[in-house]
């Protein structure tokens, strides 16, 4: 949580819309230079008078996102991997590669959901379950 000064300064620095998506998707107010955009439309910001790790951050093109939807060269950019953005480093941008598809799609994140990747296991497994065999009264 921010400090209220600092959350009307930055009401003040991005204006009336950009405050309130701020506040919906980040949960906090940030103000700061457009360091570059990706192929998907993400938006990165830095602001260097921020507080340690916190002057970095992304602004998703979708509203309901998931952290698979960055770029490799921008995701080493925001977890402070390297200095420059892949918008001033050329080994950082993205090449589309002769095999990829022309359209730029993602891959979304199946994590406990149905369509997670479930190994398939052909050895018989070594725990055996104890099954109780009860001996009838009289």
């Amino acid at each position: 949580m921010s400090t209220i000064t600092r959350t009307l300064s930055n009401f003040w620095r991005v204006g009336f819309k950009d405050y309130f998506h701020q506040l919906n998707y980040i949960g906090d107010t940030k103000a700061g230079a457009l360091i570059g955009t990706d192929r998907f439309g993400n938006k990165y910001f830095e602001n260097t008078e921020e507080l340690p790790l916190r002057t970095r951050w992304v602004d998703y093109k979708k509203h309901d996102f998931d952290p698979a939807q960055i770029e490799p060269g921008w995701h080493a950019w925001i977890s402070y991997a390297v200095d420059k953005p892949p918008s001033q480093d050329p080994l950082l941008a993205y090449k589309r590669r002769v095999w990829e598809d022309i359209d730029a799609k993602t891959i979304p994140n199946y994590t406990m959901t149905r369509g997670a990747y479930k190994p398939y296991s052909t050895v018989k497994s070594k725990i055996t379950t104890w099954e109780p065999t009860a001996v009838e009264r009289n």
